[in-house]
């Protein structure tokens, strides 16, 4: 297929021009239309330009879904900086290492996030602040109470604009002329994405305009059945994140969709928010799906819903079957990763859908399957590392060439996961290659395990690792939420393994939990379980 030759805030300026009236943004009640958008985008970065900003240089945005995260992602592009998205969640320590990993100088955050940020100017490169208020882009009357309600940890605080600290509302206001951006291309990096990608550690993936516009195009082309000016998305997946970010903002704002913004998820606000707005698409995760599935008694009319879609972490057969059976939308499964800009897979929003599986490859994506020991390709319906080429596929690692070269071989990204593919071309993720579990000599996948017992009646989410053992290599640990109202012993559980699993993948040991550890994705953090697992095995 054929892919403009644009920068991504063009993208989103010929959404201006051609639907200036329609909302572009609904945040807590207050709209913003297309042409405000843009004028917003223009002033602010005329701001940062005029503070000597440059092209190349990095810029983090600190912040949770909101007009400002919006407003400064498509400014720093437009003036040639570079976008290092950062989770607002991150501990000092994790936003220290991704600021002096980045090299940036420029921090823009929200007054709510201040007191983390302002005490790490002494050990890293940040030069200048820009803050913003949430009350900023609230309705009057909710502006008013905003300092009354907030809630615990959203209190306001209060920021001097001095010593290289900035308010985001002041540098919208001031009166200036727009200065002439510098020329650049669509091969310059715009976002720093920062991911533990295919080998562990912290690295920030370098996806130029071209990737990520081209990648727009790609979802364009597969999702045909969007009305431009006439879709309204739902954007509770977090912008700092690659899914919600080409997903939940890109994608929607380059057809003149209507997005209604919220900061966090809570399941009653979000069934309410789709109600209200009569939302048509949802992109989620499974853990917002399976969290919907708890709502018991949903008295909230989501008919309007035509597609949502499902990323980021595996979706379950249960979660599915149970949310369509809940809400009678349809939920479509895809694939990606940060390396990918994010998207290479999806089940067609018409046609033939294939509930377990990933889909197909997006246009102009090839895949293969390697031995992950050998390297060498597999036939069709073997068992081995997913590898892809694409025009979405990432320029390599932030000044890591050997994670690069370990990552990127003659074009081909290798995922780090194990996939199959069918007769049909659909693919399906086994697990990660990384979470193999070898036991008495055999390989097993824990996603298997996962699966087969989130099929029991009681079982709400499972989670499989290994732990280290003299006699069997390792043996698996399962961890398990029952679901609401529910009561399971072990041996209850280990019976059900046991008259359906062969015995070298029955877990040693179940551990019932409240909740499993999980990422702001809904990925499960097996690291964080192996290490209990291990205390529970000393």
């Amino acid at each position: 297929m054929k892919y403009p030759h644009l920068l991504i805030p063009q993208m989103l300026e010929n959404t201006a021009v051609q639907f200036p009236h329609r909302k572009a943004l609904v945040f807590l009640g207050h709209t913003t239309t297309y042409r405000e958008l843009q004028e917003a985008i223009v002033k602010f970065s005329s701001a940062l330009y005029l503070m000597n900003i440059q092209p190349r240089d990095r810029i983090i945005l600190f912040m949770p879904n909101c007009p400002q995260m919006v407003i400064a992602f498509y400014a720093a592009l437009r003036i040639g900086a570079i976008v290092v998205p950062a989770n607002p969640m991150y501990t000092e320590k994790e936003l220290e290492f991704q600021i002096n990993d980045s090299g940036a100088e420029t921090l823009i955050t929200l007054d709510i996030l201040f007191k983390k940020v302002s005490t790490l100017r002494l050990r890293t490169s940040i030069k200048r602040i820009i803050v913003g208020r949430i009350q900023d882009y609230l309705p009057p009357f909710k502006r008013f109470l905003y300092p009354i309600i907030g809630g615990k940890g959203m209190e306001s605080v209060s920021i001097e604009e001095k010593n290289g600290v900035f308010l985001f509302q002041t540098l919208l206001q001031k009166k200036m002329a727009e200065p002439s951006m510098p020329p650049f291309i669509p091969d310059e990096i715009a976002i720093l994405q920062y991911t533990s990608g295919t080998t562990g550690t912290s690295k920030g993936a370098m996806l130029s305009h071209r990737n990520i516009v081209n990648n727009l195009m790609q979802m364009r082309q597969w999702y045909f059945t969007l009305h431009e000016g006439g879709e309204t998305f739902v954007a509770v997946l977090p912008f700092f994140h690659s899914y919600g970010m080409a997903v939940g903002m890109n994608l929607p704002l380059s057809i003149g969709a209507t997005l209604i913004v919220l900061p966090r998820f809570v399941p009653k606000d979000l069934l309410k928010t789709i109600q209200n707005y009569r939302a048509t698409i949802f992109p989620g995760v499974p853990s917002i799906y399976a969290a919907l599935n708890n709502q018991k008694g949903i008295k909230f009319d989501i008919s309007t819903i035509r597609y949502c879609i499902s990323g980021a972490a595996p979706l379950s057969i249960p979660v599915l079957k149970d949310f369509e059976r809940l809400t009678g939308g349809i939920l479509i499964e895809g694939y990606g990763l940060t390396e990918t800009s994010p998207v290479t897979h999806c089940n067609p929003l018409q046609g033939k859908r294939k509930i377990g599986s990933i889909g197909l490859p997006l246009p102009d994506t090839d895949c293969k399957m390697i031995d992950p020991r050998t390297g060498n390709e597999l036939p069709l319906g073997e068992e081995g590392e997913l590898c892809i080429k694409g025009p979405q596929v990432m320029r390599g690692y932030w000044q890591k060439p050997e994670e690069t070269a370990r990552a990127l071989k003659d074009g081909w990204l290798l995922t780090g996961d194990i996939a199959r593919m069918d007769e049909e071309g659909y693919f399906y993720i086994v697990d990660r290659k990384k979470d193999l579990i070898i036991s008495e000599g055999f390989n097993i996948f824990p996603g298997e395990i996962d699966e087969f017992l989130m099929a029991h009646p009681k079982i709400n989410e499972a989670s499989a690792v290994g732990v280290p053992d003299v006699l069997r290599g390792e043996k698996i640990f399962a961890f398990v939420v029952l679901k609401k109202g529910e009561r399971a012993t072990q041996e209850e559980i280990l019976k059900y393994c046991r008259d359906h699993l062969v015995k070298y993948k029955i877990p040693k040991k179940i551990i019932f939990k409240e909740e499993l550890p999980k990422n702001l994705m809904g990925k499960i953090l097996r690291r964080i379980l192996r290490e209990e697992a291990s205390r529970y095995n000393s």
